[in-house]
C-alpha cells in the first residue's frame, strides 16, 4: 500500500505594522491630540487649546436640521452636493469675495474643509511634485501633501511680520519641481492676516512660475481689523486657485462636517472622482442646515465675532503684562504668544503649565518648527473661563523666576 506524505502547513508569524504603507509609517501623531491624550482624565481644566467655537450652533439651523429630518431629507444628494446649496454658495462667494463660480459645475460640498483639502492635493499631486506651505500652519497641510505623494516645503512666517507671508520667501524655495502653494489666512494657529499689496506680488509669482493656488479662507469672517481679500479674486488668480471654505468656524457648526471647494471645472471634477469612491457625499441634512447658516447666518457670525474681538483684546493685553510678548491677531480666534522668555520649550511649558496649574494651551511646536517658542491659546472660550486661565498662567509665569 502506497504510504502518501501529509504536507506540512508552515505559518510565519506576521508583524501588523510590516503591512503598513511608507509614506502612511513617515506621517507622525498630530501633535495637538498628543498633547490632549494628556488632558484626558483630568479634572477642572481651563483648555484654550481645541480650535472650536464656544457658542451653540445659532438655533435658526439646528431647526433646519431637525425641519429635514422631519421631511425625510436622509438620502444620498449628487456627489457635488446639492444644487440649491451650490447655488447659495456662488452667490455667498461672489458678494463677499468677488469671485464668480458656476454652481453646476466649479463647486464641491466636501465633509468638512479637511476633507476639501485632501481632495485638492489627490487631484493635483503627481509623485515627487513640491507643494509650498507656511508655517507655523495647521497640522494637516504637510502630512496631507505627503500623503498625496508630494514633497511639502515649508517657508516660515515670522513675529515681527504679523506672521503673514512675503512674495520673497515664497521665491527662494521655488524649484522647477514647485506644483502649488498653500495659503491659510487668517491663519491657525497665529491669526496672522494677508494685506492685499503683499498677495498681489505673491499672485504675480504664482502666474510666472506658473503654480496652483490652494487657499484656506475658513477663518475669513473672523477678520477683526482690516479687509479681507482671496488671492482667487486678483487679476488672472481664478483659473489658478483652488478656494476652500466652510460652515465649522463662522457658524459654530464644527459637527455639521461641511466645507466646499471653488473651482474652475476641470480640477472640480478631479476632485469629485476622488470624492465619489471615498465620502460619496457630504450628509443631506447637513447641507440643508449649511444652506439655512448661509442664506440667514450673517447676524450670528457678526455677533459671535465681537465677542471674539473682546476676548481676544483681554487675553492678549494679559499676556503682554505676564512678559511673554503676543502680536494682536486680525483674524481668527487664536492668540499666539511668544514664551522664549521663560527658558522653556513649548512643549514643557505647556505640560508643566497644565500639570501645575490645570490651563490646556498647545505647544507651538505642534504647528511645525517654526511655531517652537510659541503657544497656542484659542480664546473661542468664556471670558469667565479665559480670565481664570491667564491669573493661572500669571502664577506659573512668576513661578519660574
Amino acid at each position: 500500500m502506497r504510504q502518501v506524505r501529509r504536507a506540512t502547513a508552515c505559518f510565519v508569524e506576521s508583524n501588523p505594522n510590516e503591512f503598513i504603507a511608507n509614506n502612511v509609517r513617515a506621517i507622525p501623531r498630530s501633535g495637538i491630540r498628543d498633547f490632549f491624550d494628556i488632558v484626558q482624565g483630568m479634572k477642572d481644566v481651563i483648555s484654550l487649546g481645541v480650535g472650536e467655537p464656544d457658542f451653540v450652533t445659532p438655533w435658526h439651523i439646528r431647526e433646519a436640521a431637525i425641519y429635514a429630518l422631519e421631511r425625510g431629507r436622509t438620502s444620498y444628494t449628487s456627489n457635488l452636493g446639492l444644487l440649491k446649496l451650490r447655488e447659495a454658495i456662488a452667490a455667498s462667494v461672489e458678494r463677499n469675495f468677488q469671485v464668480g463660480y458656476d454652481p453646476s459645475n466649479e463647486i464641491l460640498i466636501a465633509v468638512g474643509v479637511s476633507e476639501a483639502m485632501d481632495l485638492a492635493f489627490r487631484a493635483i499631486i503627481n509623485p515627487g511634485d513640491e507643494v509650498i506651505y507656511h508655517e507655523p500652519c495647521y497640522v494637516s497641510y504637510a502630512p496631507g501633501i505627503s500623503l498625496a505623494h508630494g514633497v511639502p516645503v515649508a517657508v516660515s512666517c515670522r513675529a515681527e511680520n504679523n506672521f503673514s507671508v512675503t512674495a520673497e520667501a515664497i521665491a527662494q524655495v521655488i524649484t522647477p519641481r514647485s506644483k502649488a502653494l498653500v495659503l491659510n489666512f487668517p491663519t491657525n494657529p497665529t491669526g496672522g492676516t494677508m494685506a492685499r499689496g503683499e498677495l498681489e506680488k505673491i499672485a504675480a509669482l504664482a502666474r510666472r512660475h506658473n503654480l496652483l493656488v490652494i487657499t484656506d479662507e475658513i477663518y475669513s469672517e473672523l477678520t477683526f481689523e482690516g479687509e479681507h481679500t482671496s488671492i482667487a479674486a486678483l487679476p488672472g488668480m481664478k483659473g489658478r486657485t483652488i478656494f476652500l471654505h466652510g460652515f465649522s468656524k463662522a457658524y459654530a457648526m464644527t459637527g455639521f462636517r461641511i466645507g466646499y471647494a471653488c473651482a474652475p471645472a476641470g480640477i472640480t471634477e478631479a476632485m469629485m472622482r476622488i470624492h465619489q469612491y471615498s465620502m460619496l457625499c457630504a450628509s443631506n441634512i447637513s447641507q440643508e442646515a449649511a444652506l439655512e447658516a448661509i442664506q440667514h447666518g450673517e447676524t450670528d457670525t457678526a455677533e459671535m465675532r465681537e465677542q471674539y474681538r473682546l476676548r481676544r483684546n483681554f487675553i492678549v493685553n494679559a499676556f503682554n503684562q505676564m512678559g511673554i510678548p503676543c502680536h494682536l491677531p486680525r483674524g481668527s480666534f487664536y492668540a499666539f504668544p511668544g514664551i522664549r522668555p521663560t527658558g522653556l520649550s513649548s512643549k514643557d511649558f505647556a505640560v508643566r503649565l497644565l500639570e501645575t496649574e490645570k490651563v490646556a494651551c498647545v505647544p507651538g511646536s505642534a504647528f511645525g518648527p517654526s511655531g517652537e517658542g510659541y503657544l497656542r491659546c484659542c480664546f473661542a472660550t468664556s471670558m469667565d473661563r479665559i480670565e481664570i486661565a491667564c491669573e493661572r498662567m500669571d502664577r506659573f509665569i512668576r513661578s519660574l523666576k
